[in-house]
């Protein structure tokens, strides 16, 4: 019997017993029935029938993608945004369904539209094999439970959603509305190089980062610091400093004079700098480090030797005033013959050491002022060449101090401020400590479970910080052997630290492409910078407290406001990764070394600068770092690049064989 008989022989039961409520009640429903949309009854079958999941997926993500390609110039780059979280969710929806296979043909299918924005997401989704591993795997579960947040523009919006509608996908408007979270704008579309938070794939919750944001930072300078009292000097009495600059400004003319320079170039260069010094002071004005609030410390401090504090004085006295006009001068060191085996690269505060931390666990260290001594060479010695040498002996042929301990790759090295000791961490988890002056182990601080990536000494010294493949951080003090803080908060391996300049912050910089701000005191995290689209491999605090820099394995650059939380700036101009960055001095550049073998100045002042009400009203204004200037290296890549508190700047690397050969 067929669906009709059997409702017939029903209603006839019905009629007979005297039923009528419910002979009533089934008619009404049968009525209904047959009104009812066949295609809206052909969605309804289809969804209860579970064999047609993958295709609904599958076929659904397809007919976006193409409409999303063939859409128009204007809308096409806003509408391509919501491709990677719909594809990802399509993926994760699958293996939560079991349908596993269906979901890695899905994968395997789509996955090249993504790869060069999103790799590093890509291989960890890999590693999802069934419905468990969406719980087991904290990436995975975080992209589960979070909304992404995308900035579109009014229209385009609408686009989607009439399409959406229109189409009957049902699945991709589902997926979207559980797991996309959309900042609809007025007027036109937002351009991604004009706003680095158009898209963000939010591990911890843009909420929550939200929340944490609101907290408050004191990002001020230390009271009583050594910059703050050579100002009160130089104000007291500025006719001394100012005498004994032009003092130590005649020795150094009466020296070049004897040297037999000549007169006239020297005359010619004096006129030079006093016009840049007149335009770097300028410069200074508009954005001083001694305009920055100052804030207590919230570590005891250790105190400054006189001899040391006498010699930083003097640094600062003779510091030369950078600004847009008035580039620093660079000094390039270059490893040759390292064989790939060089893994970081430091430079103490006055270039005059150098350490390198290389694959075969050994550390060294180059004194330039020995190295200068010999006619050999004006560059770094050749690996072949210290092999032959003897450690300990003054035979001559060893241009470098030779530090062994650790028994796995080294990873990180850092001079403390005053170039007395240097940190450096390793692949067998430990952190060592080492004297310059006594070429010596002092010791070996264990507390990490996995490779530590990352080491940097305070402000002050004393205190260091360390970043692992264990998700953490840790806080430690030159006397004690275990850390005296954890932070704990990032979903992935934190692969830098930065201290602030007050020492009452670090800043981390990890894989989960977040970097956070904490406090020193308290372990807690106070903020969260989202924008990042790859791992974050560099940091540098600016000299004022105020700005942080970040770059990544794209090369992209940011600069965000502590106060806010927000990106004040992308900088965009390096074509692989970026490994390091610093600060000039006075805060007006910022220099950055990059896997592309290059080393870029930027201005900073003029980014951060508040646009005047002219340029406001003509829409002139740009909020962007403007680059300076370019410096190739022949076939180096940059570890390493460092001001000296005389604001000349120090840069390191390693030639590379391709380099080598053209040498």
């Amino acid at each position: 019997m067929d669906e009709e008989e059997i409702e017939k022989v029903v209603l006839a039961y019905l009629k007979k017993k005297g039923l009528k409520q419910t002979e009533l009640a089934l008619q009404e429903e049968q009525q209904a029935k047959n009104n009812a949309d066949p295609d809206a009854a052909k969605q309804v079958v289809s969804f209860s029938e579970p064999d047609n999941i993958p295709e609904q997926y599958e076929d659904g993500y397809c007919k976006l993608r193409s409409w999303t390609y063939s859409s128009l110039d204007l809308y096409k780059h806003e509408l391509l945004r919501i491709l990677y979280p719909v594809f990802v969710h399509c993926f994760m929806d699958l293996v939560a369904k079991g349908h596993l296979q269906e979901a890695r043909a899905f994968f395997n299918k789509f996955r090249e539209d993504h790869e060069m924005m999103h790799l590093r997401d890509l291989q960890k989704l890999e590693g999802v094999l069934s419905p468990s591993h969406l719980e087991e795997m904290e990436f995975a579960h975080s992209l589960r439970q979070s909304k992404v947040n995308i900035k579109i523009c009014q229209y385009s919006y609408d686009l989607m959603m009439q399409y959406l509608h229109k189409t009957q996908s049902i699945t991709m408007l589902g997926i979207i509305n559980e797991h996309i979270n959309f900042q609809v704008s007025p007027g036109q579309p937002i351009s991604l190089s004009d706003d680095t938070e158009v898209v963000t794939l939010v591990g911890s919750g843009q909420d929550t980062a939200n929340l944490i944001n609101q907290k408050e930072i004191h990002w001020g300078l230390l009271e009583d610091s050594v910059e703050e009292r050579l100002e009160k000097t130089l104000l007291s009495d500025p006719e001394k400093a100012e005498g004994e600059t032009k003092e130590g400004e005649s020795e150094e003319n009466k020296k070049r004079s004897m040297e037999g320079g000549k007169q006239g170039t020297s005359s010619k260069k004096l006129k030079k700098d006093k016009v840049v010094g007149a335009a770097a002071k300028a410069a200074r004005t508009e954005g001083s480090v001694s305009a920055a609030p100052r804030v207590k410390s919230e570590l005891s401090l250790p105190v400054i030797p006189t001899e040391v504090e006498y010699s930083i004085l003097d640094d600062l006295r003779n510091r030369v005033q950078l600004s847009n006009v008035a580039l620093p001068s660079v000094s390039f060191y270059t490893f040759l013959n390292s064989h790939n085996g060089l893994n970081c690269s430091s430079i103490s505060h006055d270039g005059s050491l150098v350490a390198g931390g290389f694959s075969d666990s050994s550390l060294k260290v180059w004194d330039m002022a020995l190295l200068g001594q010999q006619t050999e060479s004006s560059i770094l010695p050749e690996e072949n060449e210290a092999a032959r040498s003897v450690p300990g002996t003054n035979s001559g042929k060893r241009s470098y101090s030779l530090y062994r301990g650790h028994s796995g790759p080294i990873y990180s090295a850092a001079f403390s401020p005053f170039g007395d000791f240097l940190l450096s961490s390793s692949s067998d988890s430990t952190i060592r400590l080492w004297s310059t002056k006594l070429n010596a182990n002092l010791v070996c601080y264990k507390g990490h479970n996995y490779p530590v990536w990352d080491v940097q000494f305070s402000p002050a010294g004393h205190y260091f910080a360390s970043s692992s493949h264990d998700r953490t951080a840790r806080i430690w003090s030159m006397d004690r052997i275990q850390p005296l803080r954890i932070m704990a908060g990032h979903l992935s391996d934190v692969d830098c630290v930065q201290w602030h300049a007050n020492c009452n912050y670090i800043a981390t910089g990890s894989s989960d492409k977040t970097v956070r701000l904490w406090d020193v005191q308290s372990g807690e995290c106070v903020r969260i910078f989202i924008g990042h689209r790859s791992m974050i491999l560099s940091l540098a605090m600016s000299p004022d407290g105020r700005y942080m820099a970040s770059g990544d394995e794209d090369g992209t650059i940011m600069m965000w406001d502590l106060s806010s939380g927000r990106c004040v700036t992308p900088l965009v101009g390096h074509t692989s990764c970026v490994w390091t960055l610093d600060y000039s001095c006075e805060g007006s550049l910022l220099a950055s070394g990059s896997a592309d073998c290059t080393v870029k100045l930027w201005d900073v002042t003029s980014s951060t600068r508040v646009p005047k009400a002219e340029e406001i009203k003509t829409g002139s204004t740009t909020n962007r770092l403007r680059s300076l200037k370019t410096l190739p290296t022949k076939s180096t890549p940059v570890y390493a690049v460092k001001f000296s508190r005389r604001n000349l700047l120090f840069a390191a690397g390693p030639i590379s064989a391709k380099g080598l050969a053209t040498y």
